[in-house]
């Protein structure tokens, strides 16, 4: 087996019974704002387009490139579809004309030959666009597990396909806090912090429970080349962002885990796997020239901006004209409001007011009441400001994921009154009736929260209320607060308050060492 990577979450796999082409994306993605990095332009996308297979991981930008695969991916390969709640990948697809569609089953072997592949799908609220997935590939002479960005909760399930010799996972954030938040600045450093030893956590979370010999880090970071985003780069020129290379994990990898095998996976890397043997080339690049990038990172992200502007300005062009304050109002309106009286759920968990600045449009959507409408002095719980362009250009695509494009895009300001609100960024992703129904069945199902179980000296539920893992398997206790390793959610056991996000607390009682029963 050979896997070839393409920069981002993008590798071609070449196996005894055809090969894969997962995630390819050149871009710029998120209106101009993310390109991968390091440039992967020089690669043969030729080549990589005549695979046998397709497989797009999600809907993202970031790994789903439209124009890339008209210019290079025949719309007659048969693509891998994860098997999403709902559809709006497929059309994604049936709109650019892939029609050969094979349709996989969560968690289900498909066989080709000698070729074994099964794609594993998320489909919680939270992940992706109500979902993420993961490919799994055995052909006989090796296995891989293509991890990407999704964050999988049946680990026992997924590795029953095969155990893995190579791991492929992401390790940098996919996110816009802190930076884009109104925030003292350091506070903001602090809160990046933060965010970072989170994400690290949590790929050495995967890492030692896939338990792979050989890990490749991958799915990021971005090269941000827009002139007012430069300074978010990697950790940040004010150590105020979160994207870690590829080189800064393997080193954090080295020092908590010093026996894994790490490889830095950058355009055109090259892993041959053979009966248990590994060899890793440099196809696009030269190890002189790889460590330049990581160890030169300014100068090389200089270099890229100034050379790259004409991509930018392409994009810019694309965007839609801007409506004028009273039609995006009625346009707003008139989508949302019929998403919101579907909503209970979500407004509930809103709970409040929510502001948008957007151009010379000043309005609110009021959660509770479930209307859209100018803003009137109020008080709310979450504010932004966002460019009218980018707004009017999902208005006129009607983009169902503003997380996912405006958002990721960084270009917006946003504040918060509280914590994090999961149910605000939910609904703003979920902009379609299929979404907004799927969600609120999601949620109701999820509800049953009666199990629970031993944790050290704690009773505790045994399901996380963020993305019901099974805490038995992904959390910690240490000094009373209890840590979901999966995303880095924290609880104070003694009241259950939790120390993440408003509104989610936790059951839990301290064990009677006397009686081996919960305390009163």
């Amino acid at each position: 087996m050979r896997i070839t990577g393409l920069g981002h979450a993008g590798m071609f796999i070449e196996t005894a019974g055809g090969s894969i082409l997962c995630d390819p994306v050149v871009g710029p993605t998120f209106f101009g704002s993310w390109f991968p990095f390091p440039d992967n332009r020089g690669l043969d996308w030729e080549r990589f387009g005549k695979a046998d297979f397709l497989y797009v991981s999600h809907r993202h930008r970031d790994h789903f490139d439209p124009a890339l695969m008209r210019r290079h991916v025949p719309t007659t390969i048969k693509v891998l579809l994860p098997d999403y709640p709902t559809d709006d990948l497929e059309q994604d697809l049936r709109r650019l004309g892939y029609d050969n569609i094979v349709y996989t089953q969560a968690g289900v072997p498909l066989e080709f030959g000698p070729l074994k592949l099964m794609v594993t799908p998320l489909r919680a609220p939270s992940d992706g666009p109500i979902g993420d997935s993961s490919l799994s590939v055995d052909d006989g002479t090796a296995s891989i597990l293509n991890q990407n960005d999704s964050h999988p909760l049946d680990l026992e399930k997924l590795l029953s396909f095969s155990k893995p010799e190579a791991y492929f996972t992401q390790v940098s954030g996919a996110i816009w806090w802190p930076m884009v938040y109104d925030l003292p600045q350091d506070a903001k450093q602090n809160f990046a912090k933060l965010k970072r030893d989170a994400q690290n956590k949590r790929a050495m979370y995967y890492i030692e429970k896939v338990d792979a010999e050989h890990v490749f880090p991958m799915a990021g970071p971005p090269m941000f080349l827009r002139e007012e985003l430069f300074k978010y780069n990697g950790w940040g020129q004010e150590d105020d962002s979160i994207f870690t290379d590829q080189r800064q994990f393997l080193q954090h990898m080295s020092q908590v885990r010093p026996e894994q095998k790490g490889y830095e996976f950058v355009p055109g890397t090259v892993v041959e796997l053979n009966g248990g043997q590994l060899s890793v080339t440099q196809t696009l690049y030269t190890d002189a020239e790889i460590d330049r990038i990581f160890d030169d990172k300014w100068a090389y992200l200089a270099e890229q901006r100034d050379s790259r502007q004409d991509e930018i300005r392409a994009e810019e062009a694309t965007r839609a004209a801007v409506l004028p304050p009273d039609e995006m109002l009625a346009a707003i309106k008139e989508w949302w409001e019929p998403l919101l009286r579907r909503a209970r759920t979500i407004r509930n968990g809103v709970g409040g007011v929510v502001r948008f600045r957007i151009g010379d449009l000043d309005m609110v959507v009021d959660f509770p009441k479930a209307k859209v409408r100018e803003y009137a002095g109020e008080e709310c719980i979450y504010w932004y400001t966002i460019p009218a362009d980018l707004v009017s250009t999902n208005i006129a695509d009607h983009e169902i994921d503003w997380s996912n494009s405006i958002f990721l895009s960084m270009q917006f300001e946003v504040g918060r009154s509280g914590k994090f609100n999961e149910f605000l960024t939910t609904f703003l992703k979920c902009l379609s009736r299929d979404r907004i129904e799927y969600v609120e069945n999601w949620y109701a199902e999820q509800t049953d929260q009666t199990e629970d179980a031993q944790l050290g000296d704690w009773i505790v539920q045994r399901r996380c209320p963020h993305l019901r893992a099974d805490l038995t398997k992904t959390g910690k206790i240490e000094d009373g607060v209890l840590t979901c390793s999966l995303h880095d959610w924290k609880w104070e056991l003694a009241s259950g308050k939790c120390l993440t996000s408003q509104g989610h607390a936790i059951r839990a009682s301290q064990v009677d060492a006397d009686a081996a029963q919960p305390a009163a």
